[in-house]
């Protein structure tokens, strides 16, 4: 199955439930034992790490809001998959809002090294490579969704939970 990506965007105080653990975060994140989602939730597939390094030219954290676009928030309460959940208040949502506002898929384009991503061992490696404007695409088809759930999620005055399934 691999490592995808999900965000789901909360109220700030049920993030505060979800962060003292007043409320689960497992049933949270997997409603109805898995058989359904959040609310107000996306996923980005597998494509995560990749467009992590088209926002940032790095594996790992960067400078700004765009550096917690992706895997960047506070870690809290336990193992939801791949590691704990993380969290970004309700301002840091609005900030990498405004910062995904800047960004096109003309820019993210430029950005695409498949060599250095295979080099810095983005996720999906070698694929970055071997499959080269076809995983391009494939990363840009799930970057689309991420200014607006961002951008509806400030707009509600909403924090945002990040985790790996």
């Amino acid at each position: 199955m691999g490592m995808v990506a999900c965000y789901a965007a909360v109220s700030p105080s049920t993030l505060e439930k979800l962060v003292s653990g007043e409320e689960s975060i497992e049933e949270y994140l997997y409603p109805n034992d898995c058989e359904s989602e959040p609310s107000n939730s996306i996923d980005l597939d597998k494509s995560w790490h990749g467009i992590h390094y088209l926002l940032n030219g790095t594996a790992d954290g960067g400078d700004g809001p765009l550096a917690r676009a992706i895997i960047g928030g506070v870690e809290f309460g336990p193992d939801v998959g791949y590691g704990p959940a993380r969290y970004l208040t309700a301002a840091e949502t609005a900030g990498v809002a405004d910062a995904l506002d800047g960004v096109s898929a003309s820019m993210l384009t430029t950005r695409f090294d498949p060599k250095d991503m295979t080099d810095k061992d983005i996720y999906l490696s070698p694929m970055w490579e071997r499959d080269g404007p076809e995983a391009l695409d494939y990363a840009l088809e799930y970057f689309q969704k991420l200014p607006v759930f961002y951008r509806e999620a400030a707009a509600r005055g909403d924090a945002v939970i990040q985790w790996l399934c």
